[in-house]
């Protein structure tokens, strides 16, 4: 398969579900973040928190595997050949 037809093949609308999945986990990690800054023996929320992290950790690897590295700076992996020269970035959707 060329590369032409790879981005042609390329699913615009699972990327962006795939990013908007990671954004819903990342706002909640946030939140329960700065509430646990506040009330640090809330069990409840500190699994709550555990969890979603759990849970985004895995959605980014599907998501890297699927796509491409995400972050940079040794955060992600990358496929041979490198894949940051790959569009689109995340941050272009």
């Amino acid at each position: 398969m060329s590369e032409e037809q790879q981005k042609q093949a390329f699913d615009q609308e699972a990327y962006r579900a795939g990013l908007k999945e990671l954004q819903v986990l990342d706002f909640a990690l946030v939140e329960l973040n700065l509430y646990l800054n506040t009330h640090p023996g809330d069990l409840q929320a500190i699994q709550q928190f555990n969890q979603l992290a759990q849970k985004r950790q895995a959605v980014a690897q599907q998501f890297e595997l699927q796509y491409g590295p995400l972050v940079h700076f040794g955060h992600s992996y990358s496929r041979y050949p490198w894949q940051w020269n790959e569009m689109p970035w995340p941050w272009q959707v």
